[in-house]
């Protein structure tokens, strides 16, 4: 990745732009049982229970009571902290699944953004060890309810690994849920769609995609081979860029293949099958055009984004907002992003919200964005939902957020009770603390 000079750093320290970064002090870890009384209790898993009693200890979720039920606390903890939520909402804290959330601070200034490495092939890159955990982005991202996100490297056909992040913490290290999620593949499309003023001839354009696509096989062929060698031969050198790929050869994690059309998505499923990896598709634009082929080989699609222009003149204008509602009903399981502008997080719930008033419920809309979310991600066992045994990742709002209304009071990671402060938060603070002693006057 990026790595920042002696000079660079002087001459960023200097500039003004750095004002961007986060100032606040990260969470203090969970030092007792905190109780959570008389709250409407949006599991997600389990349905929702009103009037309920969440409790949680050393970051994880002992147990979710019915209206009436105490809590057994085991003997020798702490006092433990009550809140009485006077019948406001928990919610498991929101997942966003393809984003650069922490690798990019401030787009016109190169050296604050670290999303690639040179070349086409980095697979041994991991997106966790480039994240800033004091980016301005994440506290604005956690403010509204996302309080873990699965980071993208781009650029290149395979660019990297993705690693899971939990939104809060000291070190990039303390906020991976997940350091190695999965390496990212970049599946050439056939030809472009769009803005392409001077259109490369056909059988040009035919040769580099599979070309291309050839790479990709080949780089997993390679450490396909280097893995069976070292195995019978353990002096056989150690080779990163293969040793990148073993886990997802290995099926320990999945391929995440960003791709869009019906033609690249059919390809690359076909692909995952032959060499047996666990495909996940990224984008899925045009998925509805292959729901046959992604149930058959229970592949699932990470909706990069609903508040989409359509990709046709042929089509609807609502092809992006129903997208969510065929997959359901075509059997494809699935999750809903932004897109990868890591700006844009904060309105993950809308892009939810959107697919509710297009076909999906209010509870298949919002696990779109937390349980399935971690289900595909392969962290569904402490992410995603309330259940016990589970991370207390979650946030108390005055309302449902897909309302844009609501405001989210408070939020837990990990137990952890999070500054929700952003910088634009303070600022409205100090102009409206300008108005009013202009008032005053």
């Amino acid at each position: 990745m990026i790595r920042f000079t002696t000079g660079v750093v002087l001459v960023l320290a200097t500039a003004a732009p750095l004002t961007a970064q986060d100032l606040l002090a990260k969470a203090a870890p969970q030092t007792g049982p905190i109780i959570l009384t008389n709250a409407t209790i949006h599991t997600v898993s389990k349905g929702i229970v009103l009037g309920g009693t969440i409790w949680f200890d050393k970051g994880k979720i002992q147990a979710v009571l019915a209206n009436g039920e105490e809590p057994k606390l085991p003997r020798g903890l702490p006092a433990p902290v009550r809140i009485d939520l006077g019948g406001k909402h928990v919610f498991p804290g929101m997942i966003s699944p393809h984003t650069q959330l922490g690798l990019i601070e401030i787009g016109m200034v190169p050296q604050s953004v670290d999303t690639n490495e040179l070349g086409e092939m980095s697979p041994e890159a991991i997106a966790m060890t480039a994240v800033n955990p004091d980016s301005a982005a994440i506290p604005v991202a956690r403010a509204n309810g996302v309080l873990a996100a699965t980071v993208f490297p781009i650029g290149g056909l395979i660019p990297g690994r993705a690693s899971i992040m939990q939104l809060d913490g000291w070190t990039n290290a303390e906020m991976a849920v997940r350091v190695n999620a999965g390496p990212v593949v970049t599946w050439p499309a056939a030809r472009s769609r769009r803005f392409r003023p001077a259109p490369t001839p056909p059988t040009e354009d035919k040769g580099r995609h599979a070309e291309q696509r050839q790479q990709i096989d080949d780089a997993f062929t390679a450490a396909k081979a280097w893995s069976n060698a070292r195995t019978v031969d353990t002096k056989v050198p150690l080779d990163i860029r293969h040793a990148a790929l073993v886990p997802a050869i290995r099926g320990e994690v999945p391929v995440f293949v960003l791709a869009n059309t019906v033609e690249q998505i059919e390809s690359a499923i076909r692909w995952g099958v032959s060499r047996k990896l666990r495909i996940i598709i990224v984008g899925g634009h045009e998925s509805r055009g292959c729901t046959a082929l992604l149930s058959q080989h229970q592949v699932p699609v990470i909706i990069d984004g609903v508040h989409r222009l359509p990709r046709r003149d042929d089509v609807g204008y609502d092809e992006a907002f129903t997208l969510p509602h065929d997959l359901r009903k075509a059997g494809v399981k699935f999750c809903i992003g932004t897109g990868s502008d890591y700006s844009n997080d904060r309105n993950l719930p809308y892009h939810a919200a959107t697919a509710a008033a297009y076909g999906l419920s209010e509870q298949e809309a919002f696990a779109a964005i937390t349980k399935d979310t971690a289900e595909i991600l392969g962290v569904g066992d402490r992410l995603g939902s309330l259940d016990v045994g589970k991370d207390a990742t979650l946030f108390i709002a005055d309302g449902h957020p897909f309302e844009l209304t609501s405001k989210i009071e408070m939020a837990f990671i990990q137990g952890r009770k999070i500054d929700l402060r952003t910088k634009q938060s303070e600022l409205a603070k100090k102009y409206r603390e300008r108005y009013r002693q202009i008032r005053g006057k």
